[in-house]
């Protein structure tokens, strides 16, 4: 007897006791083998092709097939190699989720996670561990004794408190620990899709039942503490603090004895866009807008609001930050970070797109040879959650039905709802009789619709793909939960691409940029799967006539318009993408500026940002170290190109005429104007170093939101900028200024060591003592930590470019 079961043996176990005492009773295998050799794993599900490769060894110990033995050598040849993925998509915080700022702890404290969305935390580094539901703080109980740490943050759900974890508060003030609840009231059951709590709860309500259990303080924190009119029955003692105060809060609960619970209410951003769409929740006639050449891509905006919606962007100038408006929940926590660049657009809409595809585009347009049903045809579709990849799936099943064709649609999810990884393993066939499971085995995969190159390059997804698996991959570089943490982590989509092809039948795979024609033609990133499902369909890899999959469409009911027409585009895109790529007025990718039209595009942009001898001291500074380095190090130009990009980085620093500059010589109109329209004003988040007010608590400048009118000061102060420098420019006077034109010239100063002393055997040195200035982002304290953490890496480096190269003794 085999017994084949996931996870933990359940079935085994009561079959061995049943035969343990038969006299005649068959061999039993399953997790293990008669020898105790694992034969089927205990952990998490099982392959079906692990299934096969077990049934096969066991057949063949008592009879020898051919047939099976070379179908067993067959299966074994496809299991794919154990590769770690490029990058892991692993499930984060939605956009403007609540838990993005409430998960912070102060500096010296530790938290723990539960159940929830909020236990994502662990992942972020902002929580110990976790336990399970309801017991929520109870583990601090048996800890507390044993350990020099005097205080504990909890978080809690607030579903998890209405089903069991108030008791864990109630144990906690039993046991007199020091603790403090915090109590995550995001409106809904999240984690699972959004669903309402069992019973009704509010948030006074909760403060009047745990005042109940007399708990030592109660504070109530939240983003609009203007909702709580006068006369809410709060319990005695509760205090009500806006979310800008939680740090202070914070650190006041974990010095007060006992238990505290600390309340913060925030609705799910998740079920606030449900409610947008359906009109039933205020939307706010605002969204931030990032000036890219103003931002120093210091990630700042990214640290203070861990949002997911806060993108890269790559410019000739290096990595800034955009808003993807598409996904954007409106939080507007990302204008805290202490960046000039930041600025709100009130009453503004989304710029929509339309382009002449739909209708006027098929009847141009060929019918695809669809594959054969001889055999199964699996299709894998990759993404991200939240992105409508489960749409698809569901799309290609409804329509198979529709056909009368046999189909299994099996979803891995997980998370994906908080940008985690989907795949959508999707099986056609003739009959029903011909589908065997509804998980695809290793390298069973006919198709790929990589909607998310990095979920396509995950173990769960890469391991079902063949050398014969046709491909259609979206080179969208859509940033994992990871960047966020770490900004200045590179996306390596190279090394992805490549995995890919090395696997895939490069002959027969496309790589298309989905998301960034979806955007241009239809105004949404959410149509680059649907666009995704066209271009496969045209290129003959998904087995359905063109009308039922539009009538599934139809059916579905969900943004029906746009999604034929993303259809009918993606169609278009794989008969003739250059055609929809000038539709989409989508500029080809930029090859690399070779070193003299950096050189060039830099000075230029200097002779704007000061006059021409200040180009002109640029200049003269790039070519000295190109000269020194194609005398010396002939070949290499890897010094001369980060002289003049860094040279430029510290030269053109962004002081106040600067900032004014960027915004007002018609780039960041002209941009603006590219993604939104109507009659819209805006409003500008600024900390002028000579006007700006600092935070009592940390000593920082605090910015501030003024209005249309700093546009008009922003021209005035641009035409000044000939002050800079000198006897009435008033702003070169502070200490950062003064700074920062010391940099310069300590980077002359650097350059010129470099040049003269500058030798193979110290050329790798000089080349990162040259880079150093692109860690210098930011903008008043956020600079100053980068500048000093620069300065100390400048030391070693020194060190070693200086150290006398190591003397050759010839043999005597």
């Amino acid at each position: 007897i085999l017994v084949v079961e996931e996870k933990r043996g359940f079935i085994e176990d009561q079959i061995k006791t049943i035969l343990y005492d038969r006299p005649a009773r068959p061999r039993l295998v399953g997790k293990r083998d008669e020898t105790g050799a694992e034969l089927l794993s205990d952990c998490l599900e099982l392959e079906p092709n692990q299934v096969a490769l077990a049934l096969a060894a066991r057949i063949l110990r008592f009879a020898d097939h051919g047939d099976l033995r070379a179908r067993r050598a067959a299966i074994a040849a496809r299991q794919p190699a154990k590769l770690a993925p490029v990058h892991a998509r692993t499930p984060f915080f939605c956009s403007g989720c609540p838990h993005n700022t409430s998960t912070v702890t102060p500096e010296g404290s530790i938290a723990a996670a539960g159940i929830g969305c909020h236990s994502m935390a662990i992942w972020t580094g902002r929580a110990v561990a976790f336990t399970q539901m309801g017991g929520e703080g109870t583990q601090w109980i048996g800890i507390a004794p044993f350990t020099d740490s005097p205080h504990l943050f909890q978080n809690v759900g607030d579903g998890t408190y209405y089903h069991s974890a108030s008791l864990g508060i109630r144990a906690a003030v039993a046991a007199r620990v020091n603790i403090t609840f915090k109590l995550l009231f995001n409106d809904a059951v999240a984690m699972t899709g959004g669903q309402p709590m069992d019973g009704p709860l509010t948030v006074p309500q909760i403060t009047r039942q745990i005042h109940a259990e007399n708990v030592a303080r109660i504070v109530v924190v939240s983003d609009d503490i203007e909702k709580y009119p006068i006369g809410t029955e709060w319990a005695p003692g509760v205090t009500l603090r806006h979310r800008d105060e939680l740090d202070a809060v914070q650190r006041e609960l974990r010095e007060i004895p006992g238990v505290t619970v600390l309340l913060y209410d925030q609705t799910c951003a998740a079920e606030k866009r449900r409610r947008r769409k359906r009109g039933t929740y205020y939307d706010p006639p605002e969204r931030i807008f990032i000036n890219e050449l103003v931002c120093e891509g210091c990630g700042d905006c990214g640290r203070v609001s861990n949002c997911i919606s806060v993108q890269p962007v790559e410019t000739e100038f290096g990595t800034k930050r955009r808003i993807d408006q598409s996904n954007c929940n409106k939080d507007y926590s990302c204008i805290k970070g202490f960046c000039p660049s930041f600025v709100t657009v009130v009453g503004g809409k989304l710029r929509k797109y339309k382009g002449s595809g739909g209708d006027a585009a098929r009847g141009a347009l060929p019918e695809p040879k669809l594959p054969p049903l001889e055999t199964p045809w699996p299709v894998l579709v990759t993404g991200i959650g939240g992105t409508g990849v489960v749409t698809i799936g569901a799309i290609f099943g409804m329509a198979a039905h529709l056909e009368g064709r046999a189909c299994s649609v099996s979803d891995v999810v997980g998370l994906s709802q908080k940008n985690g990884p989907v795949l959508s393993q999707i099986v056609f066939a003739k009959d029903r009789a011909a589908l065997h499971s509804p998980q695809m085995p290793s390298g069973s995969a006919k198709a790929l619709i990589a909607c998310d190159i990095v979920t396509a390059t995950m173990p769960d997804a890469f391991g079902k793909l063949a050398p014969e698996t046709r491909a259609v991959v979206n080179l969208e570089e859509a940033r994992t939960g990871e960047f966020v943490q770490n900004w200045d982590k590179p996306f390596e989509a190279g090394a992805m691409r490549a995995r890919l092809e090395g696997r895939l039948a490069a002959a027969q795979s496309d790589f298309l940029p989905a998301t960034k024609l979806a955007v241009a033609l239809m105004g949404d990133s959410i149509a680059a799967n649907m666009f995704m499902a066209g271009f496969a369909w045209q290129k003959g890899l998904v087995p359905l006539s063109r009308e039922a999959i539009e009538h599934a469409v139809k059916l579905n009911g969900a943004a029906v318009d746009m999604n034929l027409r993303a259809f009918d585009w993606g169609r278009r895109a794989a008969v003739d993408l250059a055609s929809v790529e000038r539709a989409a007025k989508a500029a080809p990718p930029a090859g690399p500026r070779t070193l003299d039209e950096t050189i060039a595009r830099r000075a230029e942009f200097l002779t704007a940002y000061q006059n021409a001898a200040y180009a002109a001291r640029y200049r003269a500074l790039v070519e000295r170290v190109r000269k020194a380095e194609a005398e010396r190090v002939p070949g290499s130009s890897a010094l001369a190109d980060a002289a003049a990009r860094n040279a430029f980085k510290l030269m053109a620093y962004k002081d106040e005429y600067e900032v004014a500059r960027l915004y007002t010589d018609g780039t960041f109109l002209r941009r603006l104007g590219e993604q939104f329209e109507g009659d819209y004003k805006l409003r500008f988040h600024l900390a002028p170093p000579l006007f700006a007010e600092r935070d009592p608590e940390t000593g920082k400048l605090e910015k501030r939101r003024y209005g249309p009118w700093a546009f008009t000061a922003f021209r005035l102060l641009a035409k000044l900028r000939f002050l800079r420098g000198g006897p009435l420019d008033v702003f070169g006077r502070t200490a950062e200024r003064r700074g920062e034109r010391k940099l310069v010239a300590d980077y002359e100063a650097l350059m010129a060591e470099i040049a003269a002393k500058l030798s193979p055997a110290n050329h790798a040195a000089a080349v990162a003592l040259a880079r150093l200035p692109e860690r210098i982002r930011g903008y008043g304290h956020v600079k100053e930590a980068n500048l000093e953490q620069a300065k100390q890496d400048e030391a070693k480096l020194l060190g070693a470019f200086r150290a006398p190269a190591p003397l050759s003794v010839a043999a005597e």
